[in-house]
C-alpha cells in the first residue's frame, strides 16, 4: 500500500469513532499507543513539545520491543530502516567476558532486535503513526491539565506562544522524562534508588574489524575498581557508537568539571575500553543526566494514564526503558478500547498491576547488578544452559513471562542462584 493510500485509510478509520484520545509525547510509547488506538478506530491526537528528529538516549532495544512494534503494524518499516542488528548482550569485568544470545532464551517470541540512533528511530515510529491516521501536532507544550469535568482539558502553547485548549475523552501521558502530568498533578514520588548520574555521547568509534568486539551486541563493562560503576557501548550501523558511564554522584565529583574531559578520563581507567576505543573520535557534545530514576503515586486516574518513563524509570543498565514504555502503551490501549466499548475496566488490575509485575522483575535484577550479586551470576565459570536461557529471556525484555521461574519468583530465585555462585567461588 502506498503512503498516500495508507494515510487515507488511516483518516477514514480515525473518523469512524466518536471517542477522542490525546497523547502527550510522540516518543516510542506515544507513537505505539497512537497507532494501536487509531487502528481500532479511535481519533487520536499527539501533542509533541519538540520537532523531530531530536537526540535521545535509550538506543539499545530489546527483542520484546519488536512484539509491540509488530502489534502496532510498524515491524516492516523498522526492519527495512537499516538499523544495527542486535542479537544479544556482552558483559566485561576485568579479564572476564560473558555474553547472552537472545535467540537462546527460555521464552518464545522474537529473539533479535536493533540498536538505533533514537532521533531516526523515534521519527520513523512517529511517521508510521501519522501514516496510519494519527494526528501529530508538533511544538505543542502542555501547560495545564484539568480533569475535574466530564472530559479532560489541556491548556497548550504552540511555537508562536499562542494558547489554546484541547479537550478529549481520555489522556495518555507519554512525555517520558518530561513527566508532564506527574508534575502538573503532583503525582511524583521518590524512586527508592540511590541518585546516580550518567555521562554519555556519540562517537566515531573506529574499532578495528579484528578487535574482540561483536557489533551485534551491546557491551556492558564494569569499572575495574568499582563494581557499581559501569559503561555502555552501543554500536550503530554507520561506524558510530553510543558511549556512556553510570555512577553515583560522589564518583563524578572526583572527575574534571568538563563533561568531555571527565568521560575521557573515566574511560581511560578501564584497560579493555582504552584499547578498544584507542582510535575513537569524540566528536559530539557529552551530555549528563542526574537523578533519572523516577516513580509516581499512581499510574492512572480519572481520565488519564501514564505511559513509560512518565510513570516510572528504573535504570539504564538492562536497556529496559523502551520495552516498559511500549508494554505500557499496549496495555493502556487495550484497556481503553474495552472501556470505550462499555466494558467495566479496573485500571489497577487491568493496567497498573500487570505493568508493575514486569517492572518489579527488572527492579530485582537492577538491585542485584549494583550490589554485585547478578555480576557474580553472569561471570560464574559454570553456567547451566537452562538457567542461562531463563536469564537471557529477562535480558531480552520478556519480564512478564511468568512461566519463567526467574520472573515468577524473581527475588528468591536470584538470591539462591547468587548465593550458590558465591559459595562455589570461595
Amino acid at each position: 500500500m502506498s503512503s498516500a493510500a495508507g494515510q487515507q485509510q488511516g483518516a477514514n478509520i480515525q473518523n469512524s469513532h466518536p471517542h477522542h484520545v490525546i497523547i502527550i509525547g510522540a516518543g516510542p510509547s506515544g507513537s505505539i499507543a497512537g497507532a494501536l488506538l487509531t487502528n481500532k478506530g479511535y481519533r487520536v491526537t499527539i501533542l509533541e513539545r519538540n520537532l523531530f528528529p531530536r537526540f535521545s538516549i535509550g538506543e539499545s532495544l530489546l527483542p520484546q520491543c519488536m512484539e509491540f512494534i509488530k502489534e502496532a503494524g510498524m515491524l516492516e518499516a523498522v526492519i527495512n530502516a537499516g538499523f544495527q542488528y542486535k542479537d544479544g548482550a556482552s558483559f566485561v569485568r576485568g579479564c572476564k567476558y560473558t555474553d547472552f544470545s537472545f535467540e537462546d532464551k527460555f521464552t518464545a517470541g522474537i529473539g533479535t532486535t536493533f540498536q538505533v540512533q533514537r532521533g531516526a528511530f523515534d521519527m520513523l515510529l512517529a511517521q508510521e503513526a501519522e501514516r496510519m491516521g494519527v494526528e501529530i501536532r508538533w511544538q505543542q507544550e502542555v501547560l495545564e491539565a484539568d480533569f475535574s469535568a466530564d472530559k479532560p482539558k489541556l491548556t497548550v502553547r504552540d511555537a508562536s506562544g499562542e494558547l489554546s485548549t484541547c479537550e478529549a475523552d481520555f489522556v495518555l501521558d507519554a512525555s517520558g522524562f518530561g513527566r508532564i502530568l506527574p508534575r502538573l498533578l503532583d503525582l511524583e514520588s521518590p524512586s527508592g534508588f540511590p541518585i546516580r548520574q550518567a555521562l554519555f555521547t556519540h562517537i566515531e568509534d573506529r574499532i578495528d574489524a579484528d578487535a574482540r568486539f561483536d557489533r551485534n551486541k551491546i557491551r556492558i563493562t564494569v569499572h575495574p575498581d568499582h563494581e557499581d560503576v559501569w559503561f555502555w557501548l552501543i554500536p550503530f550501523s554507520n561506524g558510530r557508537s553510543s558511549l556512556g558511564v553510570v555512577a553515583r554522584q560522589e564518583f563524578f565529583d572526583a572527575l574534571p568539571a568538563d563533561n568531555k574531559a571527565a568521560l575521557r578520563q573515566v574511560v581511560g581507567q578501564d584497560p579493555s575500553l582504552t584499547e578498544l576505543l584507542g582510535k575513537a573520535e569524540f566528536d559530539s557534545p557529552v551530555n549528563t543526566i542526574t537523578g533519572y530514576s523516577a516513580n509516581v503515586k499512581n499510574l492512572y486516574g480519572k481520565g488519564y494514564a501514564l505511559l513509560g518513563n512518565a510513570g516510572e524509570f528504573l535504570d539504564p543498565v538492562f536497556s529496559s526503558g523502551v520495552t516498559i514504555a511500549m508494554k505500557s502503551a499496549s496495555l493502556a490501549a487495550a484497556a481503553l478500547d474495552r472501556q470505550f466499548n462499555g466494558e467495566a475496566v479496573d485500571w489497577q488490575s487491568d493496567y497498573a498491576s500487570p505493568l508493575q509485575r514486569g517492572v518489579d522483575t527488572f527492579r530485582v535484577f537492577v538491585d542485584a547488578w549494583y550490589d554485585g550479586r547478578f555480576q557474580d551470576v553472569i561471570f560464574h565459570d559454570k553456567q547451566r544452559p537452562e538457567v542461562k536461557a531463563m536469564i537471557s529471556s529477562i535480558l531480552a525484555g520478556y519480564a512478564w513471562d511468568e512461566n519463567n521461574p526467574y520472573v515468577k519468583n524473581a527475588r528468591s530465585r536470584l538470591d539462591t542462584l547468587a548465593a550458590f555462585c558465591r559459595s562455589d567461588k570461595e
